[in-house]
């Protein structure tokens, strides 16, 4: 019996932690993509193939991915956690190249892992293959975000 009044009581704890704050209930996570999302979401290149125009707030990275692949799945884990960093600064966009081939295939999805790194205002670079944590972060605050210092250099 005492065991399930502790049980009860760390239950409301929690759950009132959670009713308080309601920050902290939620976690950014990578975006899935679909081909309508894309074109609403990033760049549109139906209406305008010849121009990059992104149309984001903030600047993105978009994953090229899929479930067979091995580097992909290495790095998959590593944007969850950049997108839950760096979730008020940058969008982490993911799509499916076996589930969207057409955009894959407009994009030049050929190799996976390939990420598209997009700042704001600039043109996108691209990078293929798993990269490691501390490079993700060094494009971030380099690239995407304009850090002239960054923190894992720091």
């Amino acid at each position: 019996m005492k065991k399930i009044a502790t049980l009860t009581l760390l239950l409301a704890i929690t759950f009132s932690t959670f009713a308080a704050d309601p920050q902290a209930k939620k976690t950014v996570k990578p975006i899935d993509l679909t081909k309508a999302t894309f074109l609403e979401r990033v760049f549109d290149y139906e209406t305008n193939p010849n121009e990059w125009s992104y149309k984001g707030d903030k600047p993105a990275i978009v994953d090229f991915h899929a479930a067979w692949c091995a580097p992909c799945r290495i790095t998959s884990p590593i944007l969850t956690e950049l997108a839950a960093e760096y979730g008020d600064k940058i969008y982490v966009y993911k799509i499916d190249v076996d589930k969207e081939p057409e955009l894959a295939n407009k994009l030049g999805a050929k190799s996976l892992p390939m990420f598209l790194f997009i700042p704001m205002n600039e043109v996108p670079q691209m990078a293929i293959g798993a990269l490691p944590k501390k490079s993700f972060r060094e494009v971030i605050e380099t690239f995407l975000l304009k850090d002239p210092e960054p923190s894992s250099l720091k």
